[in-house]
């Protein structure tokens, strides 16, 4: 247990004083992507790495597009529906957010060569975009902490830092450090209290009354994308081998608001009695990455791909804002006030994700169906925030707490005329060495799709379930809130042929 904690301090905890506490959690919401994309690409488990002729199909192996016979234009849709499942400390909440959103859109040109001696046969120009991120999300939690209570967050940064009162004086707060920027809020708020008044002081305790069972509540929503754009070349050698680049341009937008609160009611007469402490983040960004690809096919029925995905590299930028409100009583006076300093803190900095290598397997019986097999690798510990001399230690936990991951996709489809059922299944393994911070994913998924001639129309339905760890405060709580999160989404796709 005590091992476990130090993980997830690490985790959750990690700061550069110079200017701001990033964790791995924010590494992980870029460097992770759901299985987003088309319709036929969800409910087949996203397993195309060997079978191409998929829209989404070029982001997992490039070589896809040279698969298409004839041009082709799609749209897709997807409703996204979360429900998270909250325990903290023996009490229970439940909240669902609901979206609807553009999933993805693109085309693909396919130019045949009229020399039949050729051993060129074909070359694809194709330009996709896949939402690989949403980001709209809702939880509440709620409970009663026996022994931990918010003056724990403040004090660490304070202490852990030798935080000096008098370098809060005046109000030329973008001269503040992370940690003096948050010693700032908890003495503003009533939260700690420097041992005495002088300037020098650098010891600081809780103002929070003792006896424990601390009342908490934490809301968190949060909205946003991770959306791809790829550029995409593709050629077809002889009747057997198709290769295949993609040069992909990524953006993102990040909004998340949390408020916790807590209160007390181990002594009315003097102490702080309830505390609310706000925090909203934006970060957007963008980056590039590069795909290559090859599928082979073997015979009639069996193909092989091989891919490989480039890592992420991205610069970010992050603005930060914070408020406390409180109730206290100081010398028999209670005190209701709220601070608000309204200063927005910009970071800036460059993260690189892991690369992805993928092997994929089909078999196709003739015209009637298939069956495909995807399994693709990715090393997390090779997540690296820059500059490295101002993220060196968070860079060094990453290293240890991340691990190399395998996902495994299984798709197959039927034909029936000019109707085709599907369904899939994916595994991802958790990205961390300790699945008690994020457990494995287990995603299930089917669909339909019906063939009007130049028009097709493809519906498919994915439920996934992933539990994780949730900390209400980066530090100073100890444990976070059980989260068990469950997506159920319907996607829509249209596809015209032309």
């Amino acid at each position: 247990m005590k091992k476990y904690c130090f993980a997830l301090t690490l985790a959750l905890g990690i700061l550069s004083a110079k200017a701001q506490e990033t964790t791995i959690f924010d590494a992980m919401r870029y460097a992770h992507e759901d299985l987003n994309g088309t319709a036929r690409f969800r409910a087949m488990g996203g397993a195309f790495g060997a079978l191409g002729g998929d829209l989404s199909a070029i982001g997992i192996n490039p070589a896809g597009s040279a698969v298409f016979a004839n041009n082709q234009v799609g749209i897709t849709l997807t409703s996204f529906n979360r429900t998270n499942d909250a325990r903290y400390f023996g009490s229970s909440t439940s909240d669902v957010d609901y979206s609807l959103d553009l999933n993805q859109a693109g085309g693909v040109y396919v130019l045949v060569n009229e020399d039949q001696s050729s051993d060129w046969k074909k070359i694809t120009v194709a330009l996709n975009y896949d939402n690989v991120n949403n980001f709209d999300n809702t939880t509440f939690v709620s409970g009663v902490n026996p022994t931990a209570s918010i003056a724990n967050y403040f004090l660490s940064f304070a202490n852990d830092n030798n935080v000096l009162l008098g370098d809060l004086g005046g109000f030329n707060y973008g001269m503040l450090n992370f940690a003096q920027w948050q010693t700032l809020f908890g003495y503003e708020g009533f939260v700690i209290n420097p041992v005495s008044q002088g300037p020098q002081s650098t010891l600081w305790v809780s103002n929070v009354p003792d006896g424990g069972n601390y009342y908490h509540e934490h809301s968190m929503v949060s909205t946003g994308y991770n959306g791809k754009l790829s550029f995409n070349g593709a050629v077809q050698y002889q009747d057997w081998l198709y290769l295949g680049l993609n040069l992909n341009s990524h953006f993102s937008d990040f909004r998340q608001s949390t408020s916790f609160f807590e209160s007390n009611q181990n002594n009315a007469q003097a102490g702080l009695q309830r505390v609310r402490f706000n925090n909203d983040l934006v970060t957007f960004g963008n980056g590039f990455s590069f795909g290559l690809g090859a599928i082979a096919k073997v015979n009639e029925a069996l193909r092989l791909g091989v891919s490989y995905e480039s890592p992420k590299w991205l610069r970010l930028e992050d603005r930060f804002t914070q408020s406390i409100s409180f109730s206290t009583v100081q010398n028999g006076a209670n005190i209701n006030n709220f601070f608000d300093p309204q200063q927005i803190l910009i970071f800036d900095y460059r993260l690189q994700t892991p690369s992805r290598f993928t092997g994929s397997f089909a078999y196709v019986f003739g015209k009637s169906g298939l069956i495909s097999i995807d399994y693709s690798m990715r090393n997390f510990s090779n997540t690296r925030f820059r500059p490295e001399s101002a993220y060196f230690d968070l860079n060094q936990a990453m290293l240890q707490m991340l691990t190399n991951t395998s996902e495994i996709r299984v798709g197959a489809e039927k034909k029936l005329k000019q109707w085709s059922l599907r369904a899939g299944y994916r595994f991802e393994q958790s990205p961390y060495e300790n699945n008690e911070i994020m457990g494995d994913l287990n995603a299930f998924s089917g669909g339909l799709g019906y063939n009007f001639g130049e028009i097709r129309a493809d519906i498919s339905y994915t439920h996934a379930r992933r539990d994780m760890q949730m900390p209400l405060l980066s530090r100073g709580l100890g444990s976070g809130a059980d989260i068990n999160s469950i997506n159920n989404n319907v996607t829509l796709t249209i596809l015209f042929e032309l």
